[in-house]
């Protein structure tokens, strides 16, 4: 293991190209949806649950760090967002910066406690404050119980775009998501991110290299709920309600079931993961509580036939055929 600069940026020039080929292909592909007579809600729901597994990714795929109690910061941030646009009367962009500070906030307070722990014990931890967090939420007068936040107003974002107009929220949603993904992947690219993954494969090689680990996972953990919370804040405008839903358990298992479908530590594997989920529970609502039997079939045929998941699969036969 030698000292980490950003010329660790050009070590996999083809991996790294070939990654921007993808994005550029999924980009075009969500750019043209509008037009293709998909139902815009799906998608736009899909993307917001996208950016989330994402971020949790960037934390367990290439931190090491697994989190039952991601939840936690989506639910926050749609709180925060909600009540700052039906109450406060904040404008759009505002109304996401004060979520998106909420999560990040939220993200220094449980990080500080989490990171003392490691592995299961991690785990345990944010799972517990999470729950500590659902119930507080319960209680609280300005979060309605379990009634929510409803009839959110949408208004117009930086004061021109309507996003009462279902293509104009779609685009906004969208430039919300590549933001956010572009910025994950920069984060995985950098001396930091190589770090990060340092520590996932060995944290005691990378202390006697002089790394302050625990600073590390800190601000990885600060950035991945940071960027949960981004993505609970969009959420708001799409479903027009913040309910205790994002903030349950459940949630954080559906988090994780989307990172591990789609592919544990690869790039593009949460979105799939997000898009497979969410169009299971769009398009199977009508078996009732059936949709969580079969969410589990799928999810231990995945483990059984797909260890890498859908994604990492793919990868993998690519190079085994290269």
């Amino acid at each position: 293991m030698t000292a980490l600069t950003d010329d660790t940026l050009a070590a996999a020039p083809h991996a790294i190209r070939d990654e921007m080929i993808a994005f550029g292909i999924m980009t075009a592909l969500l750019l043209i949806v509008p037009f293709t007579g998909v139902y815009p809600f799906f998608v736009m729901q899909a993307l917001c649950f996208a950016l989330l597994a994402c971020s949790f990714n960037l934390l367990i795929g290439y931190g090491g760090l697994l989190s039952f109690g991601h939840a936690m910061f989506l639910g926050t941030a749609g709180y925060v967002s909600a009540h700052a646009l039906k109450v406060w009367g904040l404008t759009p962009e505002l109304a996401i910066l004060a979520g998106t500070a909420a999560a990040a906030g939220l993200g220094v307070i449980t990080g500080l406690i989490a990171i003392r722990r490691q592995g299961i014990y991690f785990a345990m931890i944010t799972l517990a404050l999470s729950q500590l967090l659902y119930f507080i939420y319960l209680q609280t007068p300005f979060t309605h119980g379990e009634d929510g936040i409803q009839g959110i107003p949408q208004g117009r974002l930086f004061g021109l775009l309507n996003l009462s107009n279902p293509t104009v929220l779609y685009y906004v949603i969208l430039a919300g998501f590549l933001i956010g993904f572009l910025l994950i992947f920069r984060t995985i690219n950098s001396p930091f991110g190589e770090v990060l993954k340092a520590i996932r494969e060995n944290e005691q090689r990378a202390i006697s290299l002089g790394y302050k680990t625990d600073q590390y996972k800190l601000l990885a953990f600060i950035l991945s709920g940071t960027l949960a919370g981004f993505a609970g804040a969009l959420k708001v405008f799409v479903a027009q309600n913040a309910s205790l839903t994002d903030v349950h358990w459940s949630m954080s298992g559906e988090i994780v079931l989307m990172t591990l479908v789609g592919g544990l530590g690869t790039i593009f594997g949460p979105v799939v993961g997000a898009f497979v989920i969410t169009a299971m529970q769009q398009y199977l609502a009508g078996y009732g509580q059936w949709v969580t039997v079969i969410q589990g079939v799928i999810f231990v045929a995945c483990v059984l036939a797909f260890r890498r998941g859908i994604i990492g699969e793919i990868a993998h036969l690519l190079r085994r055929s290269l």
